[in-house]
């Protein structure tokens, strides 16, 4: 059962190449979606797949990559989209 969630990740989240290791990270998984930097210094998005790759996925937001200091996560669940193929940076 597929579902979907939207992320945004708080703290020194912006020039530590997250995007990228989100993307990379959600692509492995078979997650669909996107990931962009917001104008306030956050990074978010939307992610889309079964329970366990979404766990994954999120577990990952809260560690970043090894330049990031994630501070919170938020996640809410949102209606699902047909037709994605793949997890883009927007």
């Amino acid at each position: 059962m597929s579902k979907r969630i939207a992320f945004t990740v708080h703290g020194k989240v912006q020039g530590v190449c997250f995007r990228d290791f989100a993307q990379s990270q959600a692509s492995s998984y078979g997650v669909t979606g996107f990931v962009s930097n917001t104008s306030d210094g956050k990074v978010a998005g939307e992610a889309q797949g079964d329970d366990e790759s979404l766990k994954k996925l999120k577990a990952d937001l809260n560690e970043g990559p090894k330049a990031a200091q994630v501070v919170k996560v938020e996640v809410k669940d949102i209606a699902t989209k047909d037709g994605e193929k793949s997890f883009n940076v927007a």
